[in-house]
């Protein structure tokens, strides 16, 4: 009978050893360290260099700025040449996630002739020549005070205060009332003025739905109205 059992024990550990064997075969090869994500662009980085072959706007550009290059501001007399100028940097800034204290470096760098007469002018009668900070958004009033004309301002601070959604989607809507709003600071430096004016300028079946709730940004207005 001991026999009997030492030989029924036999199989048991060669079937022990099989199944280790099959395990290791079938374990997967073994890798490589995992390596970390890339690190975030550092825009301090990216900013270095002064020149047009090394600057930013080159490496966004990938090759020569052109005489042409609608990111290039000359001082035209047109004024809705100076606002297609300011929409076009604006555009690049998200594009590119530019950080708001380098907007003013970057869009002032694309000012040619007049344009860059007059801000270098500027800099040396108001900034101490650069060693004061400039924030994008004096930047943009002193640039509209100067290449837009009052009269053009005004126009475009009536047709805000008139806007509605009228046959524009939500989006049409808000994006037109974003741009005109540049000319009404008096109004959407007070975020929930700005938002009820939005509200009040939708379609009368969303006006009315929207009212109901106290929507305290214009983000949550839109989002309400889309939904």
């Amino acid at each position: 009978m001991a026999s009997r059992g030492r030989r029924g024990g036999v199989p048991a550990r060669d079937d022990e050893q099989r199944h280790e064997d099959r395990a290791e075969q079938q374990a997967p090869a073994p890798q490589g360290p995992v390596l970390p994500p890339p690190p975030p662009v550092d825009y301090g980085v990216f900013m270095q260099g002064s020149g047009p072959s090394s600057g930013p706007w080159w490496t966004f550009h990938h090759g020569a700025i052109q005489e042409d290059d609608p990111t290039l501001f000359q001082g035209e007399s047109d004024p809705l040449m100076a606002e297609s100028w300011m929409r076009e940097t604006e555009k690049i800034f998200r594009a590119i996630r530019c950080p708001d204290e380098d907007k003013v470096t970057l869009a002032t760098y694309m000012l040619q002739e007049r344009a860059d007469v007059w801000w270098s002018s500027l800099l040396r009668t108001r900034f101490e020549d650069g060693a004061v900070d400039v924030a994008w958004d004096a930047f943009v009033r002193l640039f509209r005070a100067k290449f837009v004309p009052e009269h053009i301002q005004d126009k475009m601070e009536q047709e805000f205060l008139s806007l509605t959604q009228g046959s524009m989607t939500v989006l049409e809507y808000e994006a037109r009332f974003s741009e005109l709003s540049k000319y009404t600071p008096h109004i959407v430096e007070d975020e929930r003025r700005k938002t009820k004016k939005f509200v009040m300028g939708l379609k009368p079946s969303l006006r009315t739905r929207l009212v109901a709730f106290d929507h305290r940004t214009l983000e949550e207005a839109l989002s309400a109205a889309c939904r």
